[in-house]
């Protein structure tokens, strides 16, 4: 993130660089009720890099904008972006109108990046959903604009692109107001030779013109003509804010032929907006600036401020809950990291939200971290000195004295802080409650090519996994495999191409699915170890018989010596014996399960007996009786729970039996989605993450559990069978 390491790239920020405009960054804010923070959110292509580039030019920050094919955007300075040309993760993009500060999160809009956008949404006071008026609604859109109803998030929608030649404004809207609900527009577009140049404000009843010769947009009053044709519109709009409006008067006035003033029309419509109960539409033009300055009066006038919407719950370091915090800028410290990158100057650079209190430079804060263990997220606790306190401007750090309650700001230089820590006070340490981290789902096994780039992989995972919680980091113990689990192909590329970024030479590999042996049917056998080579020698005979038990009943064994033909001291050793072949497997390498190893007879030699010999025999007993009886391979099967659209369920459903999944049943959920339980083995789940998206149109998501293992249909020969 530091403007040495992405200058040597030779884009991104350092075209972001030269494109400042003079005046920097300004003041810090310094009261929450003027600041907002809103989040951009929406399918990958839909335009919302390009947006904030055309906000940021029409506001001063910068002086012209950036192109995503030229890498030169301010938000996607990552090499993974630039490569890709889509935005990978979370940027920050404050811009200022008047007094009020805007910090734009430019969230990706690709499923296996859903981590940033969730961080995105929990630094955010409200969402503006961006829609493309080329390509429309997608499933994975309306599932996210659920998913913010659900949490109360206020949301606007701004549909863009409405100069391409295939822009189909009118039906955007009209697949926005299906999906979404009752979104009403604030403004028409005007048309001047088939060409979007400007809007009619519904309310105001003026045009905003950006038509070609202009040095701006100009304002002028609707013609009669263009009056008469927004009416509709108009009296709908009006209609939809009276509606929310909380004078209950309101209506019955209306609809009795008077006139409601702009003002009340436009408090009514603010306060709407902010108690998420009211969604206006936008028309915007990134590339000829349609919709800036409507776009601007929406963020700073209607959406909420920091101090409108309601706080995460926190508690103390033991879990007590704390009383609900405010967002005042002298209360106590609090704050979380959202984002985590790792610069080589720069060191762990962390995205904080502030929710309460003041962060000041040169103060000692708590970097605590709680609940991620099960992500490779040690708890941990430390104390550490904030020495550098920036503004970040995507990939461009600007120093600030101070960060106060509702903004968001930058620490670098930070040894232990991760994604999702809080920071807070020394000396009232606190924890804010973790947002729901997604489930990464998509196995990708790793090896070094050498024996020093393993060493390597493991020192660069550590740092990769600290600054990512979508990632987790997993050595099998069966497989001996080291597997990273992602969220899609997207995902393992990006952290596939970071490691090799810090000189890892590495090698993706087949993941081997950990399966396990039993015996399909009883055998007797005879483990002889005997050697003699001069001196003490070694000597141990027994004879077992091995029986197959049900499914998960585990092992057992029974000792049924007589005569003392095997001293009872080495009974343990022959268990012994058994047990350890069982763990190396007898037929493909894979643990043995759920066996009765019943011990019959055996010899010893009163000099050469040892236990280690009747652990070998033992060992060696297992051995010979599976290669007399019939082996069954078992693999891991999982209890899978699959969330779809209904229209999907058929094609999820048809899917499934193409991978001997058995369904045990569907529920529909509410919001026109339905959850499929089914028991599907594992083998088949390795890349589910991936085609599950494609047959749902990247909205269908699942869970899964272990659930028992189950034989290996003869006509199915697994991959890891010859392992």
């Amino acid at each position: 993130m530091s403007g040495k390491q992405d200058a040597s790239k030779g884009t991104g920020r350092g075209g972001a660089e030269q494109r400042k405009a003079a005046t920097s960054s300004g003041p810090p804010a310094d009261r929450p009720e003027k600041i907002r923070n809103v989040a951009l959110v929406g399918r990958s292509g839909a335009g919302k890099t390009l947006l904030a580039e055309a906000l940021l030019a029409a506001t001063g920050a910068l002086t012209r904008m950036g192109t995503i094919e030229g890498g030169s955007t301010v938000s996607d300075s990552d090499p993974s972006e630039i490569h890709q040309q889509r935005s990978v993760a979370l940027s920050v993009l404050p811009l200022t109108v008047g007094e009020v500060k805007v910090n734009l999160l430019d969230t990706p809009g690709y499923a296996d990046f859903v981590g940033d956008l969730r961080a995105g949404l929990r630094a955010a006071d409200a969402a503006l959903f961006v829609v493309s008026a080329v390509d429309g609604v997608d499933a994975a859109t309306t599932a996210l604009w659920a998913e913010c109803e659900r949490i109360g998030m206020p949301r606007a929608v701004v549909i863009n692109r409405i100069d391409h030649p295939r822009a189909a404004y009118e039906a955007v809207l009209a697949a926005c107001q299906e999906n979404f609900g009752a979104v009403l527009p604030l403004a028409v577009p005007i048309r001047t030779d088939a060409s979007i140049t400007g809007l009619l404000g519904l309310l105001s009843g003026t045009v905003s013109d950006s038509g070609a010769g202009t040095a701006g947009p100009t304002q002028r009053p609707a013609t009669e003509a263009e009056r008469a044709d927004a009416e509709p519109a108009r009296a709908t709009l009006i209609e939809g804010i009276i509606a929310e409006s909380e004078d209950e008067t309101l209506m019955d006035r209306y609809l009795g032929g008077a006139q409601i003033d702009l003002h009340t029309l436009t408090a009514d419509l603010e306060i709407a907006v902010v108690r998420g109960s009211f969604y206006p539409v936008l028309a915007t033009s990134a590339e000829t600036g349609v919709g800036m300055t409507e776009l601007l009066e929406l963020l700073t006038g209607a959406f909420p401020s920091p101090m409108e919407r309601a706080l995460p719950s926190v508690t103390d370091l033991d879990g007590r809950p704390v009383g609900p915090l405010t967002c005042d800028p002298d209360g106590p410290l609090v704050g979380e990291v959202v984002r985590t990158t790792i610069d080589s100057f720069l060191g762990r650079v962390c995205l904080v939200r502030i929710f309460s209190g003041t962060l000041r430079e040169d103060t000692i804060v708590h970097i605590g971290g709680h609940g991620l263990t099960d992500r490779g997220h040690q708890d941990h606790d430390s104390d550490e000195r904030v020495t550098h306190l920036q503004s970040p401007l995507g990939a461009i750090l600007r120093p600030v004295p101070y960060c106060v309650a509702g903004d968001i700001c930058a620490l670098t230089r930070l040894t232990d802080a991760e994604t999702g820590d809080t920071v807070s006070d020394r000396e009232a340490p606190l924890l804010v409650e973790a947002w729901e981290m997604p489930e990464p789902l998509m196995p990708v096994a790793v090896h070094g090519a050498t024996r020093s780039d393993d060493d390597a992989l493991a020192k660069n995972l550590g740092k990769i996994v600290a600054v990512d919680p979508t990632l987790r980091v997993e050595r099998n113990a069966e497989t001996h495999q080291l597997v990273l689990w992602c969220m899609g192909e997207a995902h393992a590329e990006v952290v596939l191409d970071r490691l090799r970024s810090q000189g890892v030479k590495l090698e993706t590999v087949d993941v081997i699915t950990p399966l396990r042996e039993t015996f399909a049917t009883p055998a007797g056998a005879r483990g002889r170890y005997v050697k003699q080579s001069g001196g003490h020698g070694q000597y141990a005979i027994c004879e077992i018989e091995v029986e197959p038990r049900e499914r998960g009943a585990g092992f057992e064994f029974v000792n049924k010596i007589v005569g003392g033909v095997v001293p009872g001291h080495y009974i343990g050793s022959v268990e012994k014996g058994v047990r350890a072949q069982m763990e190396k497997g007898v037929s493909a390498g894979f643990p043995v399960v759920d066996i009765r190893v019943t011990l019959v007879g055996g010899k010893t030699h009163s000099v050469d007996s040892s236990d280690a010999a009747f652990q070998a025999a033992g060992a060696l007993a297992l051995r010979e009786a599976a290669a007399e009886a019939r082996i069954q391979l078992l693999e891991p099967v999982s209890a899978v729970t699959i969330s779809v659209p209904d229209a999907s369920v058929g094609a999820v459903m048809t899917d499934l039996s193409t991978r001997r999944g058995h369904m045990t049943g569907t529920t529909s959920v509410g919001d026109e989605r339905t959850e499929i339980s089914a028991e599907i083995p594992d083998a088949e789940l390795l890349r589910y993450a991936i085609e599950l998206r494609a047959l749902t149109a990247g909205s269908g998501l699942f869970r899964r559990s272990y659930l028992r293992h189950d034989p290996v249909p003869h006509n199915v020969v697994p991959a890891a069978a010859s392992v």
